[in-house]
């Protein structure tokens, strides 16, 4: 049985279509990367519904909203959301591309991560929220594989996919979330690598070395373009450090972050046969739901014109601080009450999630460091004949987030010709990120100095870089969003 048509279907709330920008989601640890780039490209540079009803064909299509009533589901609000889910498909992987990236073993047909886009009613805005698969979910009662009858039950969410496939999943996020889905996506491992080979990798920046013995990624500090191999490896990750799954999801942001912004600033868009090339890679293992139509490409292509990293927004949901037992064992996190209901009203409401500045006011441009500013104090010395130069650069480092240690002074002689930093070897980290902030600085180490790092400004002293940290993919009870240009390599 064929799921509705995009006209009579439930799923569609709106009966027309304002003329603008939209765009897919990110697929799962960076799948759903493909799809949101594939849609993204479409219609761009003049592309004609011929061609693009060319590339729909490759799609392929699932019932994702097959029997679900009307009145079980949230109402509509403006604007388009999409549900965005990653497979670990890799049948048409190579035997060296799995042994290279670190794709053994047997497959689960599994999410393992879970996207939800929402495009603005005027396509000008693209907010991307990510769902953590261990998120604590109660399924709605439904049948299994074997037509077996299941009770409304509690489980992680990824479970949601294994029990009932996309129609539950669809079912489980609508009742979590209490945001009506329009549309479903799902991209593979396949799609994803062939995706970013296609538009000539993708460049990702990193205050520290990056390795995960799990995936295989090894990645140095500072700038890298990764190919598709990689940049599966880079969104898959979650054994970097402590951060586990919240930390992957927040690279998962800043991947997808830096792929529109090489989308938008290539030739891509405004190229038909690259155009057309480069979509039909990235569609070719993708599937959605029935009403996703060539309008649709098209719709989204063309709102690509002039779209730019900071018309995307990205947010994991905020979680409570204590997690929720389940029945059969093990725990899953919990959504924050309060938190994650105002990021969903205002997915309702059509609203921004993330801060930004007020019009006419230039952001200043900050430098991304691997130890937050606010865990380093600095001791701030005038090594110059330039009066007050070493308050001037305390205040300086205050204001970026670093912590003042005594009161500024002066050395001896006054003619230092260059900024040195002194450092105890085993604050090498906190060194390079206060060296970011004071460029062309020189790096001493002095061993047995302790945590608080001495700087005496020399006079090759300019000015104060701003730094921070990079965020955290979320912060408890609180939501926490950047924009796209907070995400990518400056």
């Amino acid at each position: 049985m064929t799921a509705p048509s995009r006209s009579s279907r439930p799923t569609q709330r709106r009966t027309t279509r304002p003329t603008g920008r939209r765009r897919p989601p990110r697929k799962r640890w960076g799948l759903r990367t493909s799809t949101v780039a594939a849609a993204l490209l479409l219609g761009a540079g003049g592309v004609g519904h011929a061609m693009v009803t060319g590339v729909e064909t490759r799609i392929g299509r699932v019932d994702a909203f097959q029997g679900m009533p009307t009145d079980e589901r949230p109402g509509g609000g403006s604007g388009l959301n999409f549900l965005v889910v990653g497979t670990d498909g890799r049948d048409k992987l190579t035997k060296e591309e799995k042994r290279t990236y670190h794709l053994g073993g047997v497959p689960c047909h599994c999410t393992d991560t879970l996207m939800l886009v929402h495009l603005s009613a005027e396509r000008d805005r693209a907010s991307i929220i990510s769902l953590p698969r261990d998120s604590y979910a109660e399924v709605p009662a439904h049948r299994d594989a074997t037509g077996r009858q299941l009770r409304k039950h509690p489980v992680k969410l990824n479970a949601a996919y294994a029990e009932g496939g996309p129609n539950l999943t669809v079912r489980t996020v609508e009742h979590m979330t209490g945001v009506h889905i329009d549309h479903y996506l799902e991209v593979d491992f396949t799609s994803f690598m062939r995706s970013v080979d296609a538009v000539g990798g993708v460049e990702i920046c990193t205050p520290r070395p990056l390795r995960d013995s799990f995936t295989g990624l090894d990645l140095p500090a500072g700038k890298t373009l990764l190919g598709g191999g990689q940049a599966l490896q880079y969104v898959r990750s979650r054994h970097i450090d402590a951060s586990a799954d919240l930390g992957r999801m927040h690279r998962q942001q800043r991947f997808l972050a830096s792929l529109i912004h090489k989308i938008t600033s290539s030739g891509v868009l405004m190229n038909p046969i690259r155009f057309k090339d480069v979509a039909e890679t990235m569609l070719e293992s993708v599937r959605a739901d029935s009403g996703f139509e060539a309008n649709d490409l098209v719709d989204l292509g063309q709102a690509m014109r002039g779209f730019t990293p900071s018309s995307s927004e990205f947010v994991s949901v905020p979680l409570a601080k204590e997690n929720l037992r389940l029945p059969g064992g093990g725990e899953a996190v919990r959504w924050d009450p309060v938190a994650a209901q105002q990021l969903f009203q205002a997915v309702r409401d059509d609203k921004p999630i993330a801060l930004r500045p007020a019009m006419n006011t230039k952001k200043p441009q900050a430098t991304v460091v691997d130890v937050p500013p606010s865990q380093i104090k600095v001791q701030v010395d005038n090594g110059t004949k330039r009066p007050a130069l070493g308050d001037t650069v305390a205040k300086a480092l205050r204001a970026t987030g670093f912590l003042g240690a005594g009161v500024p002074g002066t050395t001896a002689g006054g003619a230092a010709p260059r900024t040195v930093i002194d450092y105890d070897p085993r604050w090498d980290r906190s060194a390079r990120s206060l060296a970011a902030a004071l460029p062309g600085a020189q790096l001493r180490p002095v061993a047995g100095r302790g945590p608080v790092l001495h700087v005496t400004v020399g006079n090759d002293f300019k000015a104060v870089t701003p730094v921070r940290a990079e965020r955290p993919p979320q912060n408890p009870g609180g939501v926490g969003a950047i924009t796209g240009d907070e995400a990518v390599c400056e």
